[in-house]
């Protein structure tokens, strides 16, 4: 039986269970994973050196004929080192290696090597420490070592060439995995081509390379031309593909069938009119777009997205208020309970008057309606209809709520339920499918709700092509008049005393301040402050008189609640917290956010939390303490300073970072990409536009065979009916 790119590893090569578990931790299980698992950068052993042309400080190979080899332990520090000497018929060099003995019983005096790495100079002339190695074949005896020509020798895959290095995890060695990929190439024979010729697509002037050459040159790039021209090819499928399913989905809600929800005009302008501040004019816009798209029979799939405090929740509400005035339900999932709690009590109050409006609020530990019931009641009335708004946590689609006529399902924060689109396929995506589909109230047919999921995280333009591909994009981008610019600073350790005094003054004025660090157990390494020791040294030494509040990842959702509480009822002054802030509870009293180890953050991140505060009248800050030296530490930290516009700082994040480093791990719904990058803004548009055409011909792609067929192998359950 043949290899496949679905073959197991262990069918190229005996791989033991321990050696399979630390493939599997990088996500390698099959020969497909190996050939599609790139290098992270490459070292240029492309130059062959005869010995006598060597220069300290290069990179470069140099082959030729072992002379001796041994094992030996320095006397000083005791480590074990070997030893070997090679000539290339002229002139001979020494190579050491430490703490890998075996080599002694790999290689052998008169082998034919090629060694590759830098050529450092000691006090004994020159040498090469840890070089890679392989043992040659030679095609032509003849070293022709007069000429220095190195013709003789065959090309291998740790020397004499552009040679990857790629990401590892404890356990795997780059020499194993160049071993396993090149086996997994010669075994695999040709990897099928989905770009057919027949198919016209509009990609001739890209010359793109095939994709057999394309998965060659990656790992083994011929020429610096023939790996760019690689990356481009593989940059150009990757994107394709996940456009392909982002236009498979878009097209699955614009063909299904959603409630239409009138525009109840009168009463919406005398809500908006009732409210104690004026919106602004990206508000005005997106609540109207969202109005039109639900007026609709294609389900609206949208993203609004904004800044911390540019008024999202408000806009959510007039699309919720609108539902109910036509008689249906409308849901909104928040990704924490007391975030749930504070979405409930701001929506109570603005609809302060509206009687005959009812909304509930669904959490694992509070079930209650805006008038007073008892707990128990509360699924009932629910499941009625009796409720308009539902407002709630994870436990809206993991209990056992039932919708009356839900029509409008709105997720706030949406990538922290680890979901990119409610409308995929993971179980969680699925669960809610199934509650939200509910019959219509006019006839038996199953509807699709309108969809709207909310961002405080600005996401630039190229990100949002590719994460959110499939969803219309609404922005506010726009702050609510009066609010005052928050006041940033990067901190120098000298003047750390200083900001303590002034935290302790804003205290004694009435404020609160939140303190962010980066880990939760100290590491000395990394050099940066844990939350747990920062809490005990702010508490106990620096404000020992005033009540320190501590918050973490590793607390259970009860107590993280807990502690949120009990800083908004202002029993804490000051909360020491990890990311976990990050999109959390509104607390308008607090005055400054202080954060410790900020080079550790992306911008973007750091602009969320800043958004913490600045949240009343008051004047708020934000102190930036870093230990760090590095001039491009500085630079990001000033830029933060300067600029207050979300979009623009993450636009700058993204180009210095990427999307992975930005947002920080709490980001689960940020994609990751494998060659592809955000900077690729162009391809990124070209592949969007290319895939919505396709789909948009013919979205079973039956005249697409080899396309449809990568999809499904590649892309789990996607439905193309």
């Amino acid at each position: 039986m043949g290899i496949s790119l679905e073959s197991p590893i262990k069918t190229l090569i005996r791989v033991g269970q321990s050696a399979s578990g630390r493939l599997k931790k990088l996500g390698l299980t099959t020969v497909r994973d190996l050939l599609f698992y790139y290098p992270s950068r490459y070292e240029d052993y492309s130059a062959i050196v005869a010995i006598r042309d060597l220069r300290p400080e290069t990179m470069c190979t140099v082959q030729g004929e072992v002379l001796s080899i041994s094992n030996k332990i320095t006397p000083h520090k005791r480590q074990k080192i070997t030893e070997l000497f090679v000539s290339d018929g002229a002139d001979s060099i020494k190579a050491v290696w430490f703490n890998q003995p075996y080599l002694a019983t790999q290689i052998k005096e008169g082998d034919s090597v090629s060694l590759a790495g830098k050529i450092e100079y000691t006090g004994f002339g020159l040498e090469m420490r840890a070089p890679e190695w392989e043992k040659m074949v030679i095609t032509n005896y003849e070293l022709r070592a007069r000429n220095n020509k190195s013709t003789g020798w065959t090309n291998g895959i740790h020397t004499a060439r552009m040679v990857p290095v790629y990401p590892l995890t404890a356990g795997v060695t780059n020499r194993q995995m160049r071993f396993l990929i090149s086996r997994a190439f010669e075994s695999v024979g040709e990897v099928e081509e989905w770009i057919q010729e027949n198919y016209e697509l509009p990609i001739t002037n890209y010359q793109l390379l095939g994709i057999q050459d394309a998965i060659k040159n990656i790992h083994y790039p011929e020429s610096k031309d023939l790996l760019a021209k690689a990356r481009f090819r593989l940059k150009f499928e990757e994107l394709f593909f996940l456009q392909l399913r982002k236009a498979i989905t878009r097209h699955e809600v614009k063909n299904a069938q959603a409630t239409v929800i009138s525009f109840e005009e009168a009463a919406i302008r005398k809500f908006v009119q009732s409210l104690p501040f004026r919106l602004t004019d990206a508000q005005r816009k997106a609540a109207w777009t969202i109005i039109k798209d639900c007026g609709r029979e294609v389900p609206m799939n949208r993203l609004l997205q904004g800044d911390v405090g540019s008024g999202k929740t408000i806009v959510a509400l007039i699309a919720m208020l609108n539902t109910a005035l036509n008689g249906y339900q409308a849901v909104l999932m928040a990704p924490t309970e007391i975030l749930a709690k504070q979405h409930f009590q701001s929506v109570c109050k603005f609809l302060e008057g509206w009687d005959k409006i009812e909304v509930a609020l669904w959490t694992r530990s509070a079930k209650k309606c805006k008038i007073e019931i008892k707990n128990s009641k509360v699924l009932a009335m629910i499941k009625s209809g009796e409720v308009d708004i539902i407002i709630g946590t994870h436990a809206l689609i993991q209990e056992q709520v039932e919708f009356h006529n839900l029509a409008l399902a709105i997720v706030d924060e949406q990538h922290r339920f680890g979901v990119v689109s409610l409308r995929g396929s993971n179980s969680d995506q699925s669960n809610l499918a199934a509650k939200i589909a509910s019959p219509s109230a006019r006839n038996d047919i199953i509807r699709s709700p309108h969809f709207l999921s909310m961002t405080a995280t600005p996401i630039p333009r190229s990100l949002s092509l590719t994460a959110y591909g499939d969803l219309d994009i609404s922005i506010l981008d726009e702050m609510p008049k009066g609010r005052k610019k928050i006041i940033t600073k990067p901190v120098p350790t000298e003047s750390r005393n200083k900001a303590y005094e002034f935290i302790a003054a804003q205290i004694k004025e009435g404020r609160q301040v939140f303190v962010i660090c980066p880990l939760i157990d100290e590491s000395d390494k990394l050099g940066v402050k844990a939350v747990t020791s920062e809490h005990e040294k702010l508490d106990k030494q620096i404000f020992p008189h005033i009540p320190v509040g501590l918050l973490h990842g590793k607390l259970k959702d009860k107590e993280k609640d807990e502690v949120q509480e009990r800083f908004v009822k202002e029993e804490y002054k000051i909360l020491v917290a990890t990311s976990v802030v990050e999109v959390g509870v509104d607390v308008p009293n607090a005055s400054v956010m202080m954060i410790e180890g900020a080079d550790r953050f992306g911008l973007a991140q750091l602009h969320q939390f800043r958004g913490r505060v600045g949240r009343a009248d008051h004047q708020s800050y934000c102190f930036l303490f870093t230990d760090s030296q590095s001039q491009n530490v500085y630079e990001r930290l000033e830029f933060l300073s300067r600029e207050a516009d979300g979009f623009k700082i993450a636009e700058y994040d993204l180009q210095l970072r990427g999307a992975g480093n930005m947002y920080g791990k709490e980001q689960h719904g940020i994609l990751e990409f494998k060659i592809a990058s955000f900077q690729d803004y162009k391809l990124i548009e070209l592949t969007q536009t290319l895939a919505r055409d396709i789909i948009e011909k013919d979205p079973r792609l039956g005249s697409y065979p080899t396309i449809k067929k990568k999809l499904e192998e590649e892309g789990g359950a996607v439905h193309l009916e």
